[in-house]
């Protein structure tokens, strides 16, 4: 039995967590043996460097030193959870990865798809998902879903234009195989369908 690789991205509010959450419920159901981890974190190093990278308190953060410490969180998660249970053949659900930094650093933060994607490739020892879904959402609806929820990170406080662009980075690299392009206004029953379907369709052959 080999392991399977899933990840979910998009902008905060579009619903991933929803998804995730139904995802692990039908594994759990059907007894198949999966992982859940979140980025950055995941591992006790990747929790301290998510409080640093998240503290609002950080705003003066340098674009360079934010990428960074996102690597160094995943370089760790990739070696101490990732590989270790996909030679397990579990599935690993991680909400976020590479794609993420893709979107927020390299097209948001400008610092450029050459360094970003060298850097992922790097810390990850060239581990790709198998399978990605990004969920759409426009900037604005995402912000009202979030609005409520609790006080924002230092991310989500970038504010509209910020995510608008993070937005567009996940667009622009949705053009590969492996990302399965999610309308995140969809109801989360309909949306739940798509994503079973895709899975299942894997873990069957």
């Amino acid at each position: 039995m080999s392991g399977l690789f899933v990840t979910f991205e998009g902008i905060d509010g579009s619903g991933k967590s929803t998804q995730i959450e139904m995802l692990s419920s039908d594994l759990e159901k059907a007894g198949r043996p999966f992982v859940l981890i979140r980025e950055p974190g995941g591992t006790e190093i990747g929790e301290k460097i998510r409080t640093i990278l998240l503290d609002k308190a950080n705003s003066k953060m340098h674009a360079r030193t934010e990428l960074l410490l996102y690597e160094a969180a995943r370089a760790q998660i990739v070696e101490e959870k990732i590989r270790p249970a996909l030679a397990e053949g579990k599935v690993v659900i991680c909400d976020r990865f590479f794609d993420s930094t893709v979107a927020y650093q390299g097209y948001a933060r400008g610092l450029g798809l050459e360094a970003v994607d060298f850097l992922n490739r790097w810390s990850t020892s060239g581990l790709t998902p198998d399978i990605t879904f990004l969920f759409d959402l426009d900037e604005r609806t995402a912000y009202g879903r979030r609005h409520g929820r609790g006080e924002e990170d230092r991310l989500e406080a970038e504010g509209l234009n910020f995510m608008k662009k993070v937005r567009e980075g996940y667009l622009e690299r949705s053009k590969e195989d492996r990302i399965r392009v999610i309308d995140a206004e969809e109801t989360p029953e309909l949306i739940y369908e798509k994503i079973k379907q895709a899975i299942w369709e894997v873990l069957g052959k």
